[in-house]
């Protein structure tokens, strides 16, 4: 059975390992704890670690892919781990890992992947690609699409989040939406979320596997350590196996099939809900309406389109307001913006005429 098959009917497939593989004791310790828990479906480990710093520990390389090779057929599970490169493909192919991995900092880069794809052709092998380290899901897109040209069709999405400037909260902001567009572009394919990554803290884990499985997400892929606290990489984001229990034995699975005798109730909310989309939509179009008179009007008098004053008093007002409405502040920016910037469009339409 495919990779992608497999996940569909093992929710949550759990992939669980070190950040890095440090020393062959380290990766068969964790593997085997892992393992005799019964925490994972495959096991992880990085070899090869593109790290931002030059300095920075960069994976042991070619002489660690054995140890990780080893755990799997000690502990009768697969084996992954990242491939950067051509030369990553066929280290790893040769020493019998059973699944690739594609990572954030090389999905970015067309060329990487189209050097990986190329290396792949006529080899029959699973494939998982995270998001681009930057929130473009046409460049998430388009390195499956390279990867199907090649004839890798066991494919699988891991969402580990986007990088953001010092974020108070996350490593990797999720944008959630950004995956659920992926899907809705290839709707057969599972998404495996990465809360390690996510969240470069432990503390954190449980909460974004949650909301992952909330989403319907098909796993998780988690960085275990049997001492995360000395890991040579990434120690904050990486939990113990007992750790890792903890987190799946506290997940709340819910199920996105819907009974037959709660269909006809969640049919009728959903009815409301949609009309008042229709509601909302008809304001809008009647707002535009009103903006075209305003560029009328600023066309006739040679006034500017953006008036930065009164917007700045438009939007604070709005955001001053999300408490009593019980809308988030963020939520709130994102719509007056997109409402802002179909207003100017419809006031350039009749001030260029």
């Amino acid at each position: 059975m495919k990779l992608n098959e497999t996940i569909s009917t093992s929710r949550p497939y759990v992939i669980a390992g070190p950040c890095s593989a440090e020393t062959e004791e380290q990766v068969i310790e964790i593997c085997t704890q892992i393992a005799g828990r019964g925490l994972a479906n495959a096991l992880r480990a990085g070899i090869w670690k593109p790290r931002t710093r030059p300095d920075s520990f960069e994976g042991v390389g070619e002489e660690a892919l054995p140890w990780l090779v080893t755990a799997g057929k000690m502990t009768g599970l697969p084996t992954t781990t990242e491939v950067a490169n051509k030369t990553h493909v066929e280290l790893a192919l040769k020493a019998g890992i059973d699944i690739l991995w594609i990572g954030a900092r090389t999905t970015v880069n067309p060329f990487a992947v189209q050097e990986i794809a190329d290396a792949l052709k006529g080899i029959s092998i699973p494939v998982m690609i995270k998001n681009p380290v930057n929130p473009d899901v046409e460049l998430w897109l388009g390195a499956f699409e390279r990867m199907e040209k090649a004839g890798i069709t066991d494919l699988v999405a891991i969402h580990r989040g986007f990088s953001v400037y010092k974020h108070d909260k996350y490593r990797n902001v999720p944008n959630w939406e950004l995956p659920i567009a992926l899907k809705e572009r290839i709707p057969d394919l599972p998404i495996i979320c990465d809360p390690s990554h996510i969240t470069g803290n432990r503390e954190l884990l449980l909460e974004v596997s949650q909301k992952a499985m909330d989403l319907n997400f098909d796993g998780l892929m988690i960085e275990t350590h049997p001492r995360p606290d000395e890991a040579w990489s990434d120690a904050a984001q990486q939990v113990t196996a007992e750790g890792l229990e903890q987190i799946l034995r506290n997940l709340v699975l819910r199920s996105k099939d819907v009974q037959h005798d709660v269909l006809a109730e969640l049919e009728k909310m959903r009815s409301m809900t949609a009309a008042l989309d229709d509601r909302i939509f008809f304001l809008l179009a009647e707002r535009m309406k009103i903006s075209e008179e305003v560029g009328r009007f600023k066309r006739s008098n040679n006034i500017t389109i953006l008036q930065q004053e009164h917007w700045a008093k438009i939007i604070n007002n709005r955001l001053n307001s999300a408490d009593d409405n019980d809308l988030s502040a963020k939520f709130i920016r994102q719509i007056m913006d997109a409402i802002h910037q179909e207003s100017i469009r419809h006031q350039e339409k009749v001030m260029n005429k």
